[in-house]
């Protein structure tokens, strides 16, 4: 029996991110290190019962814009509720805005970020999660700084944003502000961070762990 695979999925039909590259690439190396192997597509087909049994994961890697049809739609939501793990990573809180059920598994909606990826600090809400073990309590980090319509109710909140250590322009959503959080939906899992923007991020051994903690957290258990 072949061991499932991790589906690394980067379709955009808005905004697109130049590091979805360097991302993939760093997504492929981690799942290698935790022994998967790995499908990249912008493909939406592949979400089909028959396709989704074949990965233990999903990592939504700065997708954009409605993506999915209604068929794609509730093999994914079947999927993650069934037992696969669902992991989001940057932009893809901006993707399916017109799915209501899509909130269940990123937890907030992009609304807008201040110009550029400027410096900040981050707070770890949550030590002991495997995506934050390694950070210490307070983080300094280069980033694109999101802020979404609400704080995401029935998640475990893991990193926030000190706004009082970047410029939010017009989009302060006051602290605390979630920036990175985990929940069960049913039988499966979700992991989501609003990190991520440049490329660069991909090659910095801290967010690698954490983004390497986020999709162990939502893999199956063994």
């Amino acid at each position: 029996m072949v061991s499932p695979a991790i589906l690394v999925f980067t379709k955009t039909t808005g905004f697109r991110h130049d590091s979805i590259p360097a991302g993939v690439a760093a997504v492929e190396r981690i799942a290698a290190d935790l022994g998967y192997e790995t499908e990249h597509t912008e493909d939406a087909g592949v979400h089909n019962p028959l396709d989704l049994a074949r990965f233990a994961a999903t990592v939504w890697l700065s997708p954009s814009g409605d993506i999915l049809d209604e068929l794609e739609r509730a093999a994914l939501a079947d999927f993650v509720t069934g037992g696969g793990g669902w992991c989001g990573v940057h932009a893809a809180s901006t993707a399916e805005r017109s799915w209501p059920f899509f909130r269940e598994l990123v937890g907030a909606r992009f609304i807008g970020h201040p110009p550029g990826c400027t410096p900040g600090e981050i707070d770890v809400v949550d030590q002991g999660h495997p995506s934050t073990e390694h950070l210490p309590k307070r983080w300094s980090w280069t980033d694109e700084w999101y802020s979404f319509d609400e704080r995401p109710t029935g998640w475990e909140i893991l990193l926030e944003a000190d706004e009082d250590t970047y410029d939010t322009a017009d989009l302060a959503m006051g602290n605390p502000h979630p920036i990175a959080w985990h929940r069960r939906l049913e039988q499966g899992r979700c992991f989501y961070t609003a990190l991520g923007h440049a490329a660069e991020a991909y090659e910095d051994e801290v967010f690698l762990a954490h983004v390497e903690g986020g999709l162990r957290s939502v893999l199956p258990p063994a």
